[in-house]
């Protein structure tokens, strides 16, 4: 018989009998542990809670400047590196209009906050 099986049967011997056997005392300070950290750990729920509300709104703008930054740096790529006096061109007028986008997007204010 060869000492593969030998190995695995001793191993899940020597598992099985970690399961509920061993100090009591040592399990308690386990359990106690166990108890500590779940308290101490937020659930799911908690977390959504102490996340600030953000409006379909604001997720809107933020995206929106970001896609605009993005359109920005490829046109700027463009540009950089493109000899083609039309699509320097293209890439000229797309800068402008995304920067005016974001100027646009930034300006913006919630419906329900205070103009200052």
């Amino acid at each position: 018989m060869s000492r593969g099986p030998v190995v695995i049967i001793g191993l899940t011997l020597a598992l099985g009998a970690c399961e509920g056997g061993g100090d009591p005392v040592e399990q308690a300070l386990r359990d106690a542990a166990a108890a500590r950290q779940a308290a101490a750990t937020p659930t799911t729920a908690e977390l959504e809670a102490r996340r600030p509300a953000v409006s379909d709104d604001q997720t809107y703008v933020a995206e929106a400047i970001e896609e605009n930054r993005r359109a920005i740096a490829l046109a700027e790529t463009a540009l950089r590196e493109s000899g083609d006096p039309e699509i320097q061109r293209m890439a000229r007028a797309a800068i402008e209009r995304h920067r005016g986008e974001i100027e646009t997007l930034q300006a913006w204010r919630p419906a329900d906050a205070t103009n200052p």
